[in-house]
């Protein structure tokens, strides 16, 4: 790969309505877009990083200035030897806009596959919440549209919501969907049990992250026969992983911008290959660029693609693509959305400076 320079862009995109993220309430998002450009056939490949406050402990503001760090000491050449203590935002960002401009310049699409397979469609699941009514009109208006799997918000302190909506779920739909949980870690061990003997049998696939403390999914497991998956456990307490009693965990949540980049989402997508866990590709809400990139990566990290959370580009008022990202019957294409990601709205972005590499 040879570039010649990077140019650094902000974007702001509004919100469809207000997201709460750790109690921080957003009405927009914000994000930059690198687009690398090659020293020959004038190709220009594109990356984000989107650090999502609430979710990182890296601002918008500090990660664009490491960026600038990397580019000013010229620390920038492959995505194997990118500088060690990167924010997991820029190097999710620079990952991935270097593997794109080794695709767009040699012609073939990246080689994320761990077996050389790259399956035909991502099925999506669909984000519930708000009060009963709510979520059964948005579950409603889900399964017209061909989606098949859901999750589900459960609140501390309001779990006799989350109680009464999966009751009205199962009712409506029993086996027709799977329901996922996900209780963000709000919940104590007593907390959870008691909100687990009040769920209908087999209604739910798993519940995500329940506990305060992720030490004791292996007792919450042996006392509800109730699988887990993990999510901010894998960049919080990432030893765990190989701690928690392995029948007790259902799948692994991959956000690879929270996770630290392309390749360290690679290495969990493997292991959960290995020990027959999901892989559910998830995203912080970012723009099309980053949600076709982890299309293709969720297509080439298994056989039978898990039903991903990427569906979150149905909260953002517009794309900063071309042909902005979406879905047909709640499935996503990965190669054809590969491919548009590659073409963004210059027009909607704001250029903040150019570096020479």
């Amino acid at each position: 790969m040879k570039a010649s320079h990077l140019v650094i862009y902000r974007y702001a995109i509004p919100f469809t309505e207000p997201i709460t993220v750790k109690g921080h309430r957003l009405v927009q998002r914000e994000g930059i877009a690198v687009a690398l450009k090659s020293e020959e056939g004038g190709h220009t490949a594109w990356g984000e990083i989107a650090p999502l406050p609430g979710l990182h402990r890296e601002t918008l503001q500090s990660a664009e200035a490491q960026l600038v760090g990397v580019l000013s000491r010229h620390d920038f050449a492959a995505p194997g030897i990118l500088p060690e203590e990167l924010f997991p935002s820029v190097r999710t960002g620079l990952e991935m806009v270097m593997i794109n401009l080794e695709a767009l310049t040699s012609g073939v699409p990246p080689l994320l596959s761990l077996n050389g397979h790259v399956a035909a469609q991502v099925p999506l699941n669909a984000l519930l919440f708000g009060d009963t009514e709510l979520i059964m009109q948005r579950a409603e208006k889900y399964f017209a549209l061909g989606y098949r799997t859901f999750k589900l918000k459960v609140t501390a302190g309001d779990t006799a919501n989350a109680i009464r909506s999966i009751n009205a779920l199962h009712r409506a739909y029993g086996e027709r969907i799977t329901l996922r949980l996900d209780a963000n870690q709000t919940l104590t061990l007593d907390e959870a049990l008691e909100f687990a003997r009040h769920l209908p049998r087999n209604s739910i696939a798993y519940i995500e992250e329940p506990l305060k403390e992720a030490e004791l999914i292996g007792e919450f497991f042996a006392k509800t026969a109730i699988q887990t998956a993990l999510d901010e456990t894998l960049w919080q307490k990432p030893d765990l992983l190989f701690q928690i009693p392995e029948a007790s965990l259902a799948a692994l949540i991959l956000k690879p911008n929270r996770l630290g980049g392309i390749s360290a989402t690679r290495q969990l997508a493997r292991y959960a290959r290995k020990h027959n866990l999901l892989a559910v590709f998830s995203s912080a809400f970012e723009s099309g660029i980053s949600l076709s990139f982890y299309t293709l990566l969720a297509a080439s990290t298994a056989v039978k693609p898990a039903a991903c959370g990427l569906d979150t580009f149905r909260y953002l008022e517009h794309d900063l693509l071309e042909a902005p990202f979406g879905a047909e019957n709640a499935l996503l294409d990965p190669r054809k959305l590969y491919r548009e990601g590659a073409n963004v709205r210059e027009r909607s972005l704001k250029r903040v400076s150019l570096w020479t590499l």
